[in-house]
């Protein structure tokens, strides 16, 4: 079977880019030019171009995989994108990156490309634990691997906080205007974490690059929406049949997507309003509202799925215990939101139950259920801070947490940034018979959690009762 490329006959179902892919330029540099990215912004741009078509070509930048930057190349920078659902499968052939680089092979094109004035904007979708973040000030954690590296060598960066102040600092030097940097990850009001971050880094080498960034550098917010399973062997078996063609970067998604942005850019922007995106002047309700209803609730799911033996989200959500469990967690979020502009949240929840069971979408429990020291201060941690503030006794985050601790101890090769201060803390709570020591990691518990001994009692009294549910804990 040939490889997915420009010349390959694709059958009339499949969607293709309509408009001149010759004449597009290069206009984003986007960098995590993973599988979220694939399926979320670059079909938002990809149809934002054939609405108002304008030079706002992706170039994909991955920080790690060789393999994926090769794999774009050999097929002209193409690839599909399946989204199924109980109707069917739609699948479309994505022509919005119109190039790539491994910043391992291609280090110093990668530090060009940031320089370049034709790049306007650099997005970002990594993970939660690649920006460094202290967890205890929120601002750039020096023993991070990265950040301690490009703190000693800022001009031959590795780390995504030191690519976007090497490119600033350069176009500083070069009288040029910033790119606007445009962060797609799961952080709270994550344009302005990302926006102390680089600034405390260029203060780092230079106060005037630190105040050139802060008076004219752009760093809007913004929320992201789709689930995206990681792409597997099966994957490319039911795309390649589909296209005719094999497709070494297919993916399979749902056919919901959703993106809310901040609207403040230095340099313009693609149209993606055109696409559906929405811009708006505030978007931490709507961040507020992704981060503890779907994100919150997948993580619930995660455990429950890691726990029961249960491989995917929609396993775990076709018993009848834990879907109860999931509704029961989202109605206590719920209530700790103030009123999201536009949306309903009662029918957010129960399309949110849908999207969850969606049987065509096979994503691993697994996946969703590493790193969690970085995920659930945000997803649950914070949500459990606002019930008890406004008189409620925080119940379902209790659970939620305890299943997270239960995870922990029954996984001593747990995947997640601070493994070895869990390991620690599994350690010492599998000895006295409490979660105490998870409490003194630093910076993991906001202190209203740590000071709230009914709280904790709580907790404690969950993770008692799972003892006889899941055996081992």
């Amino acid at each position: 079977m040939e490889h997915l490329s420009a010349s390959t006959r694709l059958p009339a179902a499949v969607v293709t880019p309509r408009y001149d892919r010759g004449a597009l330029k290069p206009g984003i540099l986007h960098i995590g030019f993973g599988a979220f990215h694939r399926a979320h912004q670059a079909v938002y741009t990809d149809s934002a171009l054939t609405e108002c078509f304008g030079d706002w070509g992706i170039i994909g930048v991955s920080l790690r995989s060789l393999d994926a930057i090769r794999d774009l190349r050999a097929q002209d920078h193409l690839f599909s994108v399946a989204s199924r659902g109980a109707a069917g499968a739609e699948v479309r052939i994505i022509g919005s990156v119109v190039g790539g680089l491994s910043a391992i092979e291609d280090h110093q094109v990668l530090l060009a490309r940031l320089a370049d004035p034709a790049i306007r904007i650099v997005s970002i979708t990594v993970t939660e634990k690649a920006y460094g973040i202290d967890p205890v000030t929120g601002g750039l954690d020096r023993h991070h691997p990265a950040i301690a590296a490009d703190l000693l060598c800022p001009d031959m960066p590795t780390g995504v906080i030191g690519l976007i102040v090497e490119g600033l600092a350069r176009r500083h030097s070069a009288g040029l205007p910033p790119f606007t940097v445009l962060c797609c990850d799961n952080l709270p009001t994550n344009g302005r974490v990302v926006r102390r971050l680089v600034i405390e880094m260029a203060a780092a080498r230079d106060a005037t690059l630190a105040g050139w960034i802060s008076e004219h550098g752009a760093f809007p917010s913004s929320m992201v929406d789709r689930i995206v399973p990681a792409a597997t062997a099966q994957t490319r078996e039911r795309t390649a049949a589909l296209l005719g063609a094999d497709d070494k970067l297919a993916l399979d998604t749902e056919p919901f997507m959703q993106w809310v942005v901040e609207d403040h850019f230095a340099a313009g922007r693609p149209a993606w309003e055109a696409a559906g995106a929405l811009f708006v002047k505030d978007v931490e309700p709507y961040e507020k509202m992704k981060l503890r209803l779907l994100n919150g609730a997948h993580s619930m799911i995660a455990y429950l799925g890691q726990l029961a033996g249960l491989d995917y989200v929609r396993d775990v959500m076709a018993v009848p215990h834990c879907q109860s469990k999931v509704r029961q967690y989202m109605e206590a979020a719920a209530r700790t939101l103030d009123p999201v502009p536009g949306i309903d949240l009662e029918a957010y929840q129960e399309q949110l139950m849908q999207r969850f069971a969606n049987p065509t979408i096979a994503h691993r429990t697994r996946q969703i259920a590493m790193d969690g020291s970085q995920k659930l201060p945000q997803r649950i941690f914070a949500a459990a801070v606002d019930d008890l503030a406004a008189g409620r006794d925080g119940a379902v985050f209790a659970y939620a947490t305890a299943l997270w601790i239960s995870y922990v101890l029954q996984t001593p090769d747990v995947e997640d940034p601070r493994r070895h201060e869990l390991n620690v803390a599994a350690a010492e709570a599998i000895d006295t018979g409490a979660p105490s020591a998870f409490f003194a990691v630093p910076g993991l518990f906001p202190p209203a959690l740590v000071e709230d001994r009914a709280w904790r009692n709580r907790l404690n009294r969950e993770l008692k009762g799972m003892e006889s549910v899941y055996p081992g804990v």
